[in-house]
């Protein structure tokens, strides 16, 4: 296993861990991480025991930190011979831009022989890859695995009175609108450490970033103006989706979240659905579990 980095299309260089079995091979599996103060530098059981089940199938695994890792990350680039220090993390992040950190991914493995391609993701790192198919349908991926997908909208909005949600959603376009995005959110509208720019991609209900909106969809809430699940039902590739049974970001009710999945699928026979009994959102504690149910199925 070796830390390595990438630079994306962007310029932003992000690291990851290589981990590569004894025998050569050219199928490697992708992983993405959730946002807050998610990192898989801090994920140290769940990235070991992926790898570990991963490589004994003679199958890589490559886990990386994507410009959402943490709260705020600043970036040294050199444009034009200038210094520049940008700020990303998950406080300034736009989900739409994990599709630029996924093709510099796959660039970079790419240019070390690997040919067969697979995308692990969990919380956003599984929205994200539902948004990377949508926006790159004609993708190198053979096979995507959506570990916990999560609806951030519908949270803030269980979290929020209506009033306070559609009045955040206009301050926070108007702030946007008028160049004010990288801006923090002041903590009277929320207490993470958020943009405007960022809390309105992760709440707008209409955006990249509401993918599974299970509150909106069990409620009848009308949010949104766009089709529930569009982007989900674009899936035309394998996918296997796991979530715990205790995953406490899914409204107490997992097994009913995953049949509107199931429901909602372009083609079942395409899609494989597993409940993990006992694990939570994160998989605590049986991280074992997950990865051997991740390598047996790839």
């Amino acid at each position: 296993m070796k830390l390595v980095s990438f630079k994306t299309e962007d310029k932003l260089e992000l690291p990851g861990f290589l981990y590569e079995p004894g025998h050569k091979t050219d199928k490697i599996a992708i992983f993405l991480h959730g946002n807050g103060s998610s990192s898989v530098i801090y994920d140290v059981d769940l990235m070991n025991e992926i790898g570990a089940a991963l490589n004994k199938k003679n199958l890589a695994f490559f886990p990386f930190n994507n410009r959402g890792s943490g709260y705020i990350k600043s970036f040294h680039l050199k444009e034009n011979g200038e210094d520049k220090r940008i700020k990303m993390g998950t406080t300034y992040e736009l989900i739409k831009d994990c599709v630029i950190d996924i093709d510099g991914a796959i660039k970079f493995l790419k240019a070390l022989n690997y040919k067969d391609f697979y995308l692990i993701g969990i919380s956003t790192g599984a929205n994200k890859i539902v948004v990377y198919n949508y926006y790159k349908q004609d993708n190198n991926i053979s096979k995507y695995i959506l570990l916990s997908g999560g609806d951030d909208t519908g949270l803030y909005f269980q979290a929020m009175t209506g009033k306070k949600f559609k009045s955040t959603l206009l301050r926070c376009k108007e702030e946007v609108n008028k160049g004010n995005g990288a801006q923090l959110v002041p903590r009277t509208i929320t207490t993470e450490i958020m943009s405007y720019q960022s809390l309105y991609d992760t709440i707008n209900p209409d955006g990249d970033y509401n993918i599974f909106p299970f509150n909106e969809y069990i409620n009848n809430l009308n949010l949104s103006k766009k089709q529930l699940f569009k982007e989900y039902k674009k899936i035309a590739k394998p996918t296997l989706i796991i979530y715990g049974e205790l995953d406490e970001y899914c409204y107490g009710d997992v097994p009913s979240c995953l049949a509107i999945l199931q429901k909602e699928s372009s083609d079942l026979k395409l899609f494989t659905f597993k409940l993990i009994k006992g694990a939570d959102h994160g998989f605590n504690g049986y991280e074992k579990k997950l990865a051997k149910s991740i390598a047996d199925w790839i």
